[in-house]
């Protein structure tokens, strides 16, 4: 697995996306804006609707909001139109970059988002140059102290999924999208809380970084992600985990 899912969950552990929340909710609109408008407003017949609602509340969106955003995709209610981006490139040391977009204006965001990778020692790729090595899965995360491996073997399999590893303190599980909601749903059942429960690009392989690479590689992570047209940020580096909390700490 590419460390960027263990920063992901770090950071969810650590609340390091609180002060971003006001970002993070515009984001979710966003998602279930766009899911709205390509499959219809019921989230019971379109299920990237449903996987954007339920990633919504689960970052305690306002109902309203996600009302909204909803008859905002229908047409109900006047919102932007926002073209759907897939951009490639590389951080520093050669690691993997595939950013997921959102935007009503492609030039400034592709202007924004060349002058943030290229500040910081990275570079934009072509169509393709990276994608190869990326694949779109469920993925789970779930600390070692709430189950032991055996028992989630037993339920994650039997719901669906393809693999369990252990990374560091965490079980993470992995599926194919479309066996995520059953999974989802017998992992809850089973009163198992997840630190990460998403459908993202996983990497085939990986990208180790370390020392002043490493916080590079992250500030630059950090800095997409805080971008507003950016949904999401997949990479295929790889730091210890000590290192990525560490690094953590001294950011604002």
């Amino acid at each position: 697995m590419s460390g960027h899912s263990k920063w992901s969950t770090i950071r969810h552990k650590k609340g390091a996306l609180d002060a971003r929340r006001g970002k993070l909710f515009s984001k979710l609109a966003r998602l279930i804006m766009t899911a709205a408008r390509h499959g219809g407003g019921d989230p019971s017949m379109n299920l990237p609707l449903r996987y954007a609602i339920d990633k919504a509340k689960a970052a305690n969106v306002p109902k309203d909001t996600i009302e909204r955003a909803i008859k905002k995709g229908t047409g109900e209610l006047e919102g932007a139109s926002l073209e759907e981006i897939l951009y490639e490139g590389y951080a520093p040391g050669g690691v993997a970059l595939m950013l997921e977009i959102l935007t009503d204006n492609r030039n400034r965001t592709a202007s924004e988002i060349r002058k943030i990778i290229e500040t910081r020692g990275g570079s934009l790729g072509s169509t393709g140059c990276v994608a190869w090595m990326f694949q779109t899965k469920g993925l789970f995360m779930i600390d070692v102290s709430k189950v032991s491996e055996d028992r989630l073997m037993e339920i994650a399999l039997d719901a669906g999924a393809e693999d369990l590893k252990t990374e560091g303190e965490s079980f993470q599980v992995t599926c194919e999208p479309s066996a995520f909601e059953d999974l989802k749903n017998a992992l809850a059942e089973a009163g198992l809380e997840t630190d990460l429960a998403e459908i993202q690009r996983v990497s085939s392989q990986t990208v180790t970084v370390e020392g002043a690479r490493a916080k590079q590689v992250l500030d630059l992570i950090s800095q997409l992600e805080d971008h507003d047209d950016i949904q999401n940020v997949y990479s295929n580096f790889d730091i210890d985990d000590s290192v990525m909390q560490e690094l953590l700490a001294e950011s604002p």
